[in-house]
């Protein structure tokens, strides 16, 4: 069975194709600037590489385009369109439906009930799945990122609010990232060689959240009603006091809508900095003596340490910490500042593995009761077998 996972953005298509016989990856490519008058398209299939620029008006376009290039006569990874059985996407917000769907009107119209909670991600995967859903004759399938979290007791999980607000407004802390944390707690089950280890995902990058997994299961997450919350993000605000909002709005003269915008894309690191979202950006800045960049730098340490604390108390000690994602794959200066001063709690470092991390590779000391892990995610496998899973149990 071969699926096609897609990954959305408002101007964009990433895809990867896998053949789930032995889930190798066979394809992977990407549409850039979608709606622009000429849109890039690239591939990889083996050793061939293909870069094309043609007029890409919709994310329908856009997956004719990637099957175009799939279906090259002399490099292609499959001789038809016919042969792929699904596509899989990494949607983002259902509310009321969390977990992994056929794509239907129901769910569509699901996604569309929370537009407000997730402006940035549900709009265009809804326009984009109506767009192949017309186009294509082949079953569509949502995975949703909040659907890892529904086993996080509700004691966790429900705010302070009006019990009709969260009954009736779906308005609780969801949780997100849901398919790397999967990822993290299935292979990390399997490095550690047991099945009920109490381990902290650190998904960290553009989009950060960390996850507390006992037995395989969430039990607690940083996100919360919204991908906005949590950690600061590099251009979203994180946890935030909503009785400032109207603070806000007296003083500068913004609408909610404007305030709420600013936040969603000025706050966060680089709304900290005022330079920049990117941690790179920020180490190289700081390292020549721009303050706000340190301090970006170190209120995103601060508040990841602070939420690995209360995670730590709700699994009653951990067994490891995973970093992943492209920051906790690759910044070893972030890594060590996390870890720090954490001996009391038999977690212990080592700073030269730590500055050798490759791959799936780990840094605690041998003095260490915690293990420490770095482990590249791979959230498209994740979604590629839920929608294995779903094919397998509705008739086609």
């Amino acid at each position: 069975m071969l699926v096609l996972v897609a990954n959305l953005g408002s101007t964009s298509f990433k895809y990867r194709l896998y053949d789930m016989a032995d889930e190798r990856c066979l394809a992977r490519g990407a549409v850039e600037r979608i709606g622009d008058a000429e849109s890039k398209c690239t591939a990889s299939i083996g050793d061939w590489s293909d870069e094309r620029t043609m007029s890409v008006p919709d994310h329908g376009v856009a997956v004719e385009a990637c099957l175009t290039q799939l279906t090259d006569p002399d490099h292609g990874a499959i001789s038809d369109a016919s042969e792929v059985a699904a596509i899989g996407f990494k949607a983002v917000h259902g509310g009321r439906l969390s977990g992994v769907f056929r794509v239907d009107d129901d769910v569509l119209d699901a996604m569309a009930e929370m537009n407000a909670a997730a402006p940035a991600h549900n709009p265009p995967y809804i326009a984009a799945m109506k767009a192949m859903r017309s186009r294509f004759d082949l079953p569509l399938v949502a995975a949703f990122e909040t659907s890892f979290h529904q086993t996080i007791p509700a004691a966790r999980k429900e705010y302070a609010i009006p019990r009709k607000w969260a009954d009736e407004l779906h308005l609780r802390k969801w949780g997100f990232h849901g398919a790397s944390h999967r990822y993290i707690a299935t292979r990390s089950a399997e490095l550690l060689g047991r099945s009920d280890a109490r381990v902290i995902s650190c998904h960290l990058g553009g989009s950060s959240s960390l996850t507390a997994i006992e037995s395989g299961q969430s039990v607690m997450t940083t996100m919360g009603m919204t991908p906005q919350t949590g950690l600061p993000q590099n251009n979203r605000v994180g946890d935030f006091d909503p009785f400032a909002l109207p603070l806000i709005m007296q003083r500068t003269g913004m609408t909610l809508d404007e305030t709420l915008a600013h936040l969603a894309s000025q706050g966060g690191l680089l709304g900290l900095s005022g330079r920049s979202g990117d941690i790179r950006d920020l180490r190289e800045a700081a390292a020549a003596g721009d303050a706000n960049s340190r301090l970006a730098l170190d209120v995103f340490v601060e508040e990841i340490r602070r939420h690995l604390g209360g995670m730590m108390v709700a699994l009653g000690g951990v067994d490891a910490i995973v970093f992943t994602a492209g920051i906790g794959e690759n910044d070893s200066e972030l890594r060590e500042a996390v870890c720090a001063r954490l001996e009391a709690f038999g977690i212990v470092m080592d700073p030269i593995a730590n500055k050798a991390v490759e791959g799936e590779s780990t840094f605690h000391a041998d003095s260490s009761r915690t293990q420490l892990w770095v482990i590249p995610t791979n959230e498209e496998i994740v979604v590629a077998r839920q929608t294995v899973a779903v094919l397998q149990q509705t008739p086609s």
